[in-house]
């Protein structure tokens, strides 16, 4: 499945868009930058400090942060190490700071990508597609080993050829995690990209769901584990 299916499917079920975490601390600058993010299409978050980031991570599964060095409470660099010690998630660092052992200190602790002040907010946004791009080429190339196949026209997935009989909200529901093979979606991540029309639901909305899909799975692929539950995590399709 490609990012186009995967974008005309969002679009077309609602489900949340790519989600940006800005920690800046120059009000202007951040929002500046959430205006263009939000032109392009991004969910944006935005923290004016250091301090309450690391939970926020781990709390919200950003996919994408921009990472400013000098900040209050907390400088970018130990964020970005700490961070890298539980996720993946990508990283691009943002300073005022031109020095090359600046640039190899931020590389090293984990960053993705560097980007140094004053900048075009142009370039940013195109620095971050390209970011998911190769995120999207990677994801790619492994969901043949992993099986899955997605025709989102049809609202259909096929493991190893054959078809599941899912409902819309299981297809929905295991659409939205095998978009991102081996990542733990948290079930309050997955219950946003059920439903959008304001009805209640909770937890075990998305274990009955899961568990439903499961059944369906063994029946295609018996003895297999193919979604996995993280204690206190949520979900993940194995890779």
């Amino acid at each position: 499945m490609n990012r186009t299916d995967l974008n005309a499917m969002a679009t077309h079920y609602g489900a949340p868009p790519r989600t940006i975490l800005v920690v800046e601390d120059e009000p202007k600058l951040a929002r500046l930058l959430v205006d263009y993010l939000s032109a392009a299409d991004y969910g944006t978050h935005w923290l004016s400090g250091g301090m309450p980031v690391v939970a926020w991570v781990r709390r919200n599964e950003p996919d994408l942060i921009l990472l400013d060095i000098m900040l209050p409470g907390r400088d970018g660099v130990s964020l970005c190490r700490d961070i890298r010690s539980f996720s993946a998630v990508p990283i691009v660092m943002v300073t005022a700071r031109v020095e090359e052992v600046d640039r190899l200190l931020g590389l090293d602790t984990g960053a993705d990508d560097y980007i140094c002040k004053p900048f075009s907010p142009r370039e940013v946004v195109a620095r971050i597609r390209a970011i998911f791009r190769r995120i999207d080429r990677l994801t790619q190339a492994r969901l043949p080993d992993q099986g899955f196949r997605i025709e989102p026209d049809r609202l259909e997935i096929r493991f190893d050829g054959q078809l599941l009989d899912l409902t819309s909200t299981e297809f929905r529901l295991l659409s939205c995690m095998i978009s991102t093979p081996g990542r733990v979606f948290s079930r309050d991540r997955l219950l946003e990209s059920l439903h959008d029309d304001g009805r209640v639901l909770t937890d075990r909305t998305v274990d009955s769901h899961i568990k439903n899909i499961r059944r369906k799975l063994d029946q295609i692929a018996p003895g297999r584990e193919l979604i996995v539950s993280v204690y206190g995590a949520g979900y993940k399709v194995e890779t």
